[in-house]
């Protein structure tokens, strides 16, 4: 059975959702972004103590196919953005599409009627938070992190994060308090 949570953002999460799994003797065969495969069909009352127990974690069960479906495209993003460092091959239109199994169109509405964005600010603001995490670590060169979150160029990478921080990634790089989101909140 798949069950699907809310927030699920990070190691730290499935680490979460896995203790709470074990804490109710439930069992999982996978646990992604966002996506849990139990081996049994839990109770009423397991799933129960599961919503409270993930609640006190900032995450959250979720029932109707729509809210599934835009926290299926946000692990997308996020595993995009985060966690891979091979490119797309195509757009993210098409990627997301191939993968989910919809038409862009409506997966594009639907992400806006329930997000209040669109998929592509999404993307676009997941970006500039691997960027400034990058910038704060101090390791790379501004041409290496715009090699590695795949811009055209660091003109390219510089004008983004300026349009969408209001600060040049130097100045950024410079600030004592860099400011930075948790996923959950991008």
């Amino acid at each position: 059975m798949k069950i699907y949570v809310k927030n699920m953002v990070c190691i730290r999460c499935k680490m979460v959702v896995k203790s709470e799994l074990k804490k109710l003797g439930l069992h999982y065969t996978s646990i992604d972004l966002g996506e849990v495969e139990i081996t049994e069909d839990p109770s009423g009352e397991q799933l129960g103590l599961l919503r409270i127990g993930l609640k006190k974690s900032g995450l959250e069960l979720l029932a109707d196919k729509k809210s599934i479906l835009v926290e299926k495209i946000k692990a997308i993003i996020i595993e995009q953005v985060h966690y891979t460092d091979e490119q797309i091959k195509v757009n993210l239109s098409d990627y997301l599409t191939e993968k989910l199994h919809y038409n862009y169109t409506y997966l594009a509405n639907l992400f806006s009627e329930v997000k209040g964005t669109t998929i592509e600010n999404f993307y676009l603001a997941h970006k500039i938070e691997k960027v400034k995490e990058l910038l704060a670590y101090d390791d790379l060169t501004l041409t290496e992190i715009s090699y590695r979150m795949h811009y055209s160029s660091v003109a390219h990478l510089s004008n983004q994060f300026k349009k969408m921080t209001g600060l040049t990634p130097s100045h950024y790089k410079s600030l004592r308090y860099k400011g930075r989101r948790t996923l959950e909140n991008v």
